[in-house]
Order: structure tokens, then C-alpha cells, then sequence
């Protein structure tokens, strides 16, 4: 009987268990993919062997453990510095409130998600603007609404087309110069200003389009396709990082994937 007085859930509890799991997958959804996972899945091993010599009273190795914690917390701010930026962003994300996307970000149960936006298309578009060396800037959105960007250019309203991508990043296209920016295979604006990442070190030979897709991918959880007006190379940048791939059939299915 006091065994299970013991285990006796309330609604509390049940509504607690679930707000963090719920904080834990977004935790996990932001670092994935990064160097950072390493880190977080360190954190809750220690975490969760703290918990347990609390629970078995082993007072001495407790205590270590706790104080590591406690004062490593600080240095956590400065570790995922980053992540946590992604992660406000995303709670203040007036994506969270458009109709049917809180609903969709809560589907943890859902095993595959089909993302709207034609990552063949843009490849296709791309892959044509490489052979004549046109420089592009594609902003692909996900969680994190990027409206406050949109007003740094001209907001637009298109379907993606091939055609219509390639037309936007014609040299002599009054919309050629800065980036554009897709949401569910809609243009929502050109000519935006990204901010520029000044700090890491790139190879030489990639210019401004390349820091300042590093720089929106590290303060959103946006993906960046970027076509070099010089070498006609075709970059592809996630969590700030480029990310390497053998040819476009396998850089569809990394974009359909990081989108989903």
C-alpha cells in the first residue's frame, strides 16, 4: 500500500513529465547534427547518475556531482551559446502561432514528415546558375520564422519555379543582388540582407555570399544553398557549417531530410 502512495501520479506530474520531454526533444532537435550533441548527451548521463546516487544515498559522490552541475551550468551558456539563441528564437517564433504549424512541431509519434518545398527545383535552378557561373543566395526556412529579415528586402509572394529562381539571379535582374528566402516552396522575399559571420575562418576563395550564409545559419536553424559567381560551385550550409556531399541526387535527399 505505500508502495504505490509511493508511485501515486497526479495531473501535475503527468502534465510536468510531458513539458519536459517536450523540452528535451527541442534540446535535442537544435544540437543534433552538431558537435554540440556529444556535449548534451554527456549532460544527461551525469544528470541522470546524480539522480541516482541521490536516490541510493551515496552522499560523498553526490555531492561532487551536484557541485559540478551547479557550476557548470555557467558554462553551458557559453557552450550553447548558439543552440539557446536558436532555441528563444524558436519559442518566440511566430511560426509556432500560424495555423497548423504548432500542431505539426508537436508530432513527436510522426516518423517521417514530407517537407513542401521542391528541393529538386531549387537544385535543378542551381545546378543551371553553377554552368554559368551565376552567383545565387537561397535562405530555405524551417522552425525559426524569419520575417524579421524579410523587411531588409522586397517581400514576395511567388510559387518556386526553376525558372523563376533563375530569372531573380540573372546578373542583370534588379533582384540578383543579396538573397532570397523560400517557406514551404514560397519566395517570401528577395534582395534581403543577411547578417555577415566576420569571426570564422573560411577558405579564401569564398566570399561574402558563403559568410553570410554562415552567419544566418548559425543564428537560425534556416538552411543555405549558395552558388559561386567565381568558381560556380555550389555550397550547401547547415548550423554554420558546410556540409559535404558526392552530387546533387545526394544533396536532395540531405535537404529533404534537414528540412523534414
Amino acid at each position: 500500500m505505500e508502495l504505490l502512495e509511493t508511485f501515486k501520479f497526479s495531473i501535475v506530474d503527468v502534465i510536468d513529465i510531458i513539458l519536459v520531454a517536450f523540452l528535451m526533444y527541442y534540446m535535442y532537435k537544435l544540437v543534433k547534427g552538431t558537435v554540440a550533441i556529444n556535449i548534451f548527451i554527456g549532460i544527461v548521463m551525469v544528470y541522470l547518475i546524480w539522480k541516482l546516487t541521490q536516490a541510493l544515498q551515496m552522499q560523498l559522490l553526490s555531492n561532487i556531482l551536484g557541485g559540478f552541475i551547479s557550476v557548470g551550468m555557467f558554462a553551458l551558456i557559453v557552450v550553447f551559446q548558439q543552440e539557446i539563441r536558436k532555441f528563444l528564437l524558436l519559442i518566440g517564433s511566430t511560426n509556432v502561432g500560424r495555423k497548423g504549424k504548432f500542431f505539426k512541431q508537436l508530432n513527436f509519434l510522426k516518423t517521417e514528415d514530407v517537407s513542401e518545398t521542391d528541393a529538386e527545383v531549387i537544385i535543378a535552378a542551381c545546378t543551371k546558375m553553377s554552368h554559368s557561373k551565376t552567383g545565387a543566395l537561397i535562405v530555405l526556412e524551417r522552425n525559426n520564422n524569419l520575417d524579421f529579415l524579410v523587411t531588409t528586402g522586397d517581400e514576395m509572394n511567388i510559387n518556386v519555379t526553376q525558372s523563376i529562381l533563375e530569372s531573380i539571379f540573372f546578373k542583370n535582374s534588379p533582384l540578383h543582388d543579396g538573397a532570397i528566402i523560400i517557406a514551404d516552396n514560397i519566395i517570401k522575399a528577395t534582395r534581403v540582407i543577411l547578417p555577415v559571420n566576420n569571426e570564422k575562418k573560411i577558405p579564401i576563395h569564398f566570399g561574402l555570399r558563403h559568410r553570410a550564409a554562415i552567419g544566418i545559419s548559425e543564428k537560425t536553424d534556416a538552411l543555405v544553398i549558395v552558388v559561386s559567381e567565381e568558381r560556380g560551385q555550389i555550397s550547401y550550409i547547415n548550423n554554420g557549417e558546410f556540409v559535404v556531399f558526392k552530387n546533387n541526387l545526394e544533396l536532395i535527399e540531405m535537404i529533404k531530410t534537414d528540412l523534414a
